[in-house]
């Protein structure tokens, strides 16, 4: 299996009332797109806030393969929630590792 871990960084244009629609966005994946296994997203409540660094919303996803990872980025279901993103996102933190 695959983990992959997203922390979502928003500019100015961000509306923090659009916290749980992109949640809901993002936890729709399961069953639509093929390959995952569990996905978890929240807005970051972390107390703190010294290592916080504007990153207000993170996933993970856990994918059964790492095949199943790379088919993720182009399908359309996640190309619609990108779209979503768009004049909104100023930064991006990924990694993706094998599960032992």
């Amino acid at each position: 299996m695959f983990e992959h871990l997203v922390l979502f960084k928003f500019n100015a244009n961000y509306d923090p009332a659009t916290g749980p629609r992109l949640v809901e966005a993002l936890l729709s994946f399961k069953g639509e797109i093929p390959g995952i296994v569990q996905i978890t997203a929240g807005v970051n409540e972390t107390e703190e806030t010294d290592n916080i660094r504007g990153y207000t919303l993170g996933l993970r996803v856990t994918f059964e393969n790492k095949e199943a990872l790379r088919q993720y980025g182009p399908h359309p279901k996640h190309q619609d929630f990108v779209q979503m993103l768009t004049g909104i996102l100023d930064n991006v933190v990924v990694a993706d590792y094998p599960i032992q």
